[in-house]
C-alpha cells in the first residue's frame, strides 16, 4: 500500500482494493482517467474477454461515458463501473443525464484527488511548475444529483465504510446511474511508471 498517503483523504490503493472486493463476475470495467485509472489496472482485475474497457495507447480522456452506455445497452444483465479519475470525469459528467434519459444505470468511482496528477508527476520535475496540473476537491456527488442521478461521498468520515458504501452504490446502479466521489490523498505507487 502507499505509506506516503495523508491521513485527511482516502489511500486511492485501500479504496481499489475494496472495489475489487465488491464486484461480480459480471461485471464490465470502464477506465477513463490517469494516474487513478493507472492505479486501479495494478488492482481491478477483468471478469472475462470485453470486460476492461479503455482508451488504448492513446490515453484519449472523456471515453468512459460512450463507453459505459454502450456497454450497458450491449450487456444489460452485467453491472458497469466506471473508473474516472477527476481531471477525466470533466469531460463527460454531462453523460449523467444521458444515462438516465436512455434508462442505463451504471456506477462510477471518482478518484478525486484534485489535481491532474498523471501529468504533474512528469510536469514538475521537468518544468518546475505545477501550472494547470491543480484542481480543486469538486463536489462531484453533488453535480451527478444535480443531473438527476445518485450521488455518495467517500472521505475521511468514510474511512471504515468504504466497502459498505461500494456495495450500496452497486445495487443501487442496477436501477439508477450512481457516482460515488472518492476524495483520495496522492500516492507515489506510480512514480517512475512508463505509462506517464
Amino acid at each position: 500500500m502507499a505509506a506516503d498517503v495523508p491521513e485527511n483523504h482516502l489511500n486511492p490503493l485501500d479504496v481499489l482494493q475494496k472495489l475489487e472486493n465488491t464486484l461480480d463476475e459480471k461485471t464490465i470495467l470502464v477506465a477513463d482517467g490517469g494516474d487513478f485509472v493507472g492505479s486501479a489496472s495494478y488492482i481491478l482485475r477483468p471478469r472475462g474477454p470485453l470486460c476492461w474497457l479503455d482508451p488504448g495507447a492513446f490515453g484519449t480522456l472523456g471515453c468512459g461515458g460512450g463507453f459505459a452506455l454502450g456497454a450497458k445497452l450491449c450487456r444489460p444483465d452485467h453491472d458497469v463501473v466506471i473508473i474516472y479519475g477527476d481531471g477525466s470525469l470533466g469531460y463527460t459528467m454531462i453523460e449523467f443525464d444521458t444515462f438516465l434519459r436512455h434508462k442505463t444505470p451504471v456506477m462510477a468511482l471518482v478518484g478525486n484527488d484534485a489535481c491532474w496528477t498523471q501529468i504533474a508527476r512528469e510536469q514538475v520535475p521537468m518544468l518546475g511548475s505545477d501550472v494547470a496540473c491543480n484542481l480543486v476537491y469538486t463536489s462531484y456527488e453533488k453535480c451527478a444529483e444535480g443531473l438527476g442521478a445518485s450521488g455518495m461521498l467517500l472521505d475521511t468520515a468514510e474511512r471504515t465504510k468504504i466497502a459498505e458504501i461500494l456495495e450500496k452504490a452497486k445495487k443501487l446502479s442496477r436501477t439508477q446511474p450512481v457516482l460515488v466521489n472518492a476524495k483520495i490523498a496522492k500516492s507515489k505507487f506510480r512514480e517512475g511508471s512508463i505509462s506517464v
